[in-house]
């Protein structure tokens, strides 16, 4: 779970995660907060690892994956940390991925996209679609952060974005390679919480990582 300066929200996501599924170990990556993001997690029953500056949701996540694989765990999920993931649908992603079908799962929003505003909505279209053909599968949200995945398949990649492009970066490699790419429906939450992505800046990472992908098998 990737947080930075989510001191009042964070700890109740966790909290809800270890309700519905309280068998599973939840792992905060503090990205470089300067408020009390860390305390929350920890007393909400989180294992805290921190940056001290902050690196980028992309860094964040590949913590997380080292993480996972030096303690030996089979899969590994990632969620936000703002509440606008729920939690409920932690079960549905373990038991898909339990099914054997899938070497990743993704939550997908776009089939009930409720208050996603509408820009979101095409953009989030455009980029699954462009990512859908350079991966090989069909991904109706690629840019869905709501996701399950094999940990063998995360520590064997050899990941170079940092941002928020680590998530459609993932995707493509994974669908690269072979495996297979599934998808669950979860809710589509928008509430006051701010949006980090810079529109500008973002479109052009997407952008230079569609030309990096060109090289990659």
């Amino acid at each position: 779970m990737p947080a930075k300066n989510l001191e009042s929200r964070v700890g109740t996501v966790v909290e809800r995660v270890r309700a519905v599924a309280p068998d599973l170990d939840v792992l905060v990556i503090d990205d470089g907060s300067d408020d009390g993001t860390s305390g929350a997690a920890a007393a909400a029953g989180a294992r805290v690892v921190r940056h001290e500056e902050n690196r980028g949701k992309g860094e964040a996540i590949k913590t997380g994956i080292r993480e996972a694989a030096a303690g030996g765990y089979d899969m590994m999920l990632t969620m936000d940390g703002d509440g606008q993931h729920d939690p409920s649908s932690v079960p549905a992603f373990v038991e898909a991925m339990r099914s054997g079908q899938w070497d990743i799962v993704v939550g997908s929003r776009m089939s009930d996209v409720g208050d996603m505003p509408p820009l979101r909505v095409w953009t989030n279209r455009t980029t699954s679609r462009i990512v859908s053909l350079l991966a090989r599968q069909d991904i109706p949200d690629s840019q869905s952060g709501y996701r399950i995945h094999r940990t063998s398949v995360l520590a064997d990649m050899e990941l170079v974005s940092s941002r928020y492009d680590l998530e459609s970066e993932i995707l493509i490699r994974a669908g690269r390679r072979g495996f297979g790419i599934g998808w669950i429906p979860i809710a589509s939450i928008y509430e006051d919480s701010e949006s980090h992505i810079n529109p500008f800046v973002d479109t052009f990472r997407f952008i230079r990582l569609m030309i990096r992908s060109a090289l990659w098998r």
